[in-house]
């Protein structure tokens, strides 16, 4: 039988809370748990297991996890989140700071501030709980100052795969999550991610952004808008609607230039929120039908009707078909006037799948 639900997992955030539990169990009871429970910040629990623990001596100790994204692809599935855990007498606290691949921040307009590392609130607050969790459930005084280092052996080489250098963050991963919890299929991820982006592009005082809906667009919509910098290109994938949402949160963007190939020009055109792939069937059947009304041929009607995908169906309308392409670009940047509720000025541009401009609506 098919698996009806996904497997949820735990954020970076979550597995440096998990590591420090266990680190700190093993130096408060000189025993290693093979594994611990967390809290997440939603209220609810999970057992974690411990990947290593090293113990130096009665104050100093290192501890791991292995992060599990669950059926959620995740460019940290699998990787070591560690902690270097030091207990200091004196005024009982807590403090974070990170150590080997997590990266520190260097460009405004993120949650964390410029020359801190890159370890957001959510899991500043479920290490801090962790801490305060496992005195209480060793029922033994917080009389400790800990000072937690957070260590990820391998996050140098995962940053390469993010867009951790553009928005400032560099040598290393984030260490996110809002509620310690990762979701499969969430869009929650990918919309923060297009908000700070833009808040990084707000804070270097850019006032264009070039939206782009992957890194094959954004790499021809960056050999064409050549002056412009690297901050002003904003990866929105699917979100239509969320991404121009964004944009409205900061006053310093006015202008929005949209560049996606065609396959999501259709749907953008037919006013959809979101361009996931599900609606494909829709797609062909409306383009369809506007290819009868714009041009009265019914043969290219029927073969866009009966097309495999969006780029066999272009492949009937380019280049004979220029109209039909107009009306699809047209119809994109109405739609994103009206999410936009006419705050910003748009331009469409739609590439074909070589990099030429096939509609540009200046």
């Amino acid at each position: 039988m098919a698996k009806t639900r996904l497997k949820k997992g735990f954020t970076t955030g979550a597995s440096a809370a998990a590591s420090v539990k266990a680190g700190l169990i093993a130096l408060l009871t000189c025993q290693s748990p093979r594994k611990v429970e967390i809290r997440f910040l939603t209220g609810e629990t999970r057992v974690i297991p411990v990947h290593d623990i090293t113990t130096f001596s009665s104050t100093f100790c290192q501890a791991s996890v292995i992060k599990d994204a669950g059926d959620d692809p995740d460019i940290t599935h699998k990787a070591e989140i560690g902690v270097t855990i030091t207990l200091k007498s004196g005024v009982s606290g807590v403090t974070i700071t990170g150590g080997k691949g997590v990266g520190m921040i260097t460009k405004p307009g993120l949650e964390v501030e410029v020359g801190e590392p890159a370890i957001n609130s959510g899991p500043r607050q479920m290490i801090e709980q962790a801490v305060h969790q496992t005195y209480q459930q060793l029922c033994l005084p917080f009389c400790h100052h800990v000072h937690v280092e957070i260590f990820v052996p391998e996050g140098e080489e995962l940053a390469k795969k993010t867009l951790n250098a553009r928005l400032g963050i560099l040598g290393g991963i984030s260490i996110l999550g809002t509620t310690g919890i990762v979701t499969p299929m969430s869009h929650d991820a990918y919309i923060a991610t297009i908000k700070s982006s833009i808040n990084v592009a707000a804070a270097n005082k850019i006032n264009t952004l070039v939206f782009t809906t992957g890194r094959r667009s954004e790499r021809f919509a960056m050999a064409r808008f050549t002056t412009f910098k690297e901050e002003a290109f904003i990866q929105t994938g699917d979100f239509f609607k969320a991404s121009l949402d964004m944009a409205l949160l900061q006053p310093q963007i006015k202008r929005i230039i949209y560049t996606v190939f065609f396959g999501k020009a259709v749907k953008m055109a037919l006013g959809f929120e979101h361009t996931h792939a599900a609606k494909s069937e829709l797609t062909m059947k409306k383009l369809s039908e506007w290819a009868k009304k714009i041009t009265g041929n019914e043969q290219l009607s029927q073969d866009i009707n009966q097309a495999n995908t969006a780029r066999h169906a272009f492949s009937f309308i380019n280049p004979s078909y220029p109209d039909l392409i107009y009306h699809v670009g047209g119809r994109i940047k109405k739609n994103a006037q009206n999410f936009s509720n006419y705050k910003l000025d748009i331009r469409v541009i739609i590439f074909d799948f070589d990099g030429n401009i096939v509609f540009d609506s200046e």
